[in-house]
Parts: C-alpha cells; structure tokens; sequence
C-alpha cells in the first residue's frame, strides 16, 4: 500500500479503475490528504490497483458513504462523469477537485467540484473550471478561460487567453485553440488541430487549420 498520513480523517472513493483512474488515484495519493484510497469498478471487484483496494460491490450507495467521506468519478463519458457526480451529490458525498502538487494554478482560478487537474497543467489567473472537468497531462489554460462542465482537456492542448469551452467537449491532445474563441457543446477538436475560428455546438473538427469533419448526432 502507498503511505497514508495518520492524522489525516478523509477518505477517497474512486469511481472507474482504468488508466484514468489510475492517474487520479496517483494524484490524489501524491496529495496525501485522504488516510484510504479505494476504487469502485465492478469488472474488477475484488482486485488491487496500485496497491488500492477495488471494493467488491457493483455500485455505490449509501453504506459506502459511511466509510468514505469524499468521492470522484474517473470515467470518460461527459454524461455519465457528470449524472455519477450528481449521484453522489445527493447521497451525501463531498465532491473535491483532485489537483496535482507539480500543477501550476493561480490562486485566482477557480476549480469546480469533482473536477480533475494532473501533473504539468499551468492555470492562468481568471480562469474558471465547471464540475467534472478533465485537465490532462502537461495541458495549459490561459487567463480569463471558461470550462464548462464535463470539458476534457487532452495531454499537451493550449488555450489560449479568453477561450469558452462548452458543456463535455473535448480538446484533443497537442491541440491548440486561439485566444478568444467559443468552443460549443459536445464538441471534438481532432489530435494536433489548431483553432482559430469558433466552432458550433457539436461539430468535430481537425486539422490545420481545423475545419469541421462531421457533425455529432
């Protein structure tokens, strides 16, 4: 098992042990601000993942909410992140953000409930991050950004200053986005496309510079 800090009370509920999982445990455990780690993943009830118990239940429910006071959900579905996020709202869950301590974030940007940020992200002063967000690996968002929830931020995309992103778009890795852009909702910019137009509520776009492929149904 990781080290647990003994004076340290909370506990951390883990929903999906995949690769993503992975990391947010491995972030959360960095932090060293819960004395127990555990997943929630029903294929793999029952097995250890980086030495952290995946608990032999298929779902989470009130009787978890007695031995765990803190809960995020490590999926990638937009939709299904954000209703398991309002799931465990309503049983009674405190829903932290899960920062990395080799993140750069201004204290003048603000990180929504349940959201994710992983190690190498910078964060710009006025910035604002929705609930359960995904800000990847080595990722940037700049000053006075806006996130709306559900948005995942790939590994190494950009934003630049003054960019909306809309409600569980995705910005593909290594993408880059101009400043000032609006990004609509359940959009998907391609791996590499570099925005420089805004792009309409669910569009899929790529390329250089990125241009629509199809619109998502």
């Amino acid at each position: 098992m990781h080290p647990q800090v003994a004076a340290v009370s909370k506990s951390l509920l883990i929903l999906g042990a995949g690769g993503h999982g992975k990391v947010v445990a491995d972030t959360a455990a960095q932090l060293r601000h819960w004395r127990t780690i555990a997943f929630i993943d029903a294929p793999r009830r029952g097995e250890h993942v980086l030495g952290f118990d995946v608990l032999d239940v298929d779902d989470v429910s009130t009787t978890l909410r007695d031995r765990f006071t803190d809960a995020v959900v490590a999926i990638g579905d937009p939709q299904r992140r954000l209703q398991l996020l309002d799931h465990l709202d309503e049983l009674g869950f405190s829903l932290p953000s899960v920062c990395h301590p080799r993140a750069t974030i201004s204290p003048h940007a603000a990180i929504g409930a349940g959201s994710v940020v992983f190690a190498g992200v910078v964060i710009n002063a006025g910035t604002v991050i929705g609930r359960g967000c995904i800000v990847n690996t080595s990722a940037s968002v700049d000053h006075d950004c806006v996130l709306e929830d559900g948005v995942h931020i790939a590994p190494g995309a950009h934003l630049a200053g003054g960019v909306h992103v809309g409600h569980g778009s995705w910005i593909g890795i290594g993408a880059c986005v101009r400043e000032n852009l609006r990004i609509g909702s359940a959009v998907t910019v391609g791996a590499g496309g570099v925005v420089v137009a805004d792009v309409d509520d669910g569009l899929e776009v790529a390329g250089v510079p990125a241009t629509a492929a199809f619109r998502r149904p």
